[in-house]
């Protein structure tokens, strides 16, 4: 008997691990960064955000610029170093699917729906948020 093939998106069958569907490694470089690290590198981030938010704002509400900071390393260093400071420092990079560089306009989507927060809580069996999926990205291990 042959096997049918899954014809719409609810019915594919989830990834044997992520990154699977995509092409990627399950282990080492090029498979896609687990949970552990991404919440490390976020609070890697956020705590690096806070200190200009801190020292050169300061005042009552320092959290809004803590956003606006975060956001500007984020939009800056994804295109030019290949991923936040986070990032970097443990080890992944963000990558567009379609190969190449990946532009000015998929860091500020991505970054854009990270502070919105909700898109990062739903993801995939590829490990793949909303602001990975919208913006054609994937977060790596380097």
């Amino acid at each position: 008997m042959a096997q049918i093939q899954p014809q719409r998106f609810g019915d594919l069958e989830p990834s044997a691990w992520p990154g699977e569907r995509l092409g990627l490694p399950e282990t080492g470089p090029l498979s896609v960064a687990r949970l552990g690290r991404r919440v490390l590198a976020i609070c890697i981030d956020w705590g690096l955000a806070a200190l200009p938010a801190y020292l050169l704002i300061g005042g009552p509400h320092p959290e809004w610029w803590n956003y606006l900071f975060f956001a500007l390393m984020q939009i800056v260093f994804i295109p030019t170093i290949g991923g936040s400071l986070g990032h970097r420092i443990l080890g992944m990079r963000v990558l567009s699917l379609s190969g190449g560089w990946i532009g000015l306009w998929r860091p500020v989507v991505r970054t854009l729906l990270l502070c919105l927060v909700i898109p990062v809580l739903v993801w995939d069996s590829d490990h793949r948020g909303f602001h990975d999926k919208i913006p054609g990205t994937v977060l790596v291990r380097a």
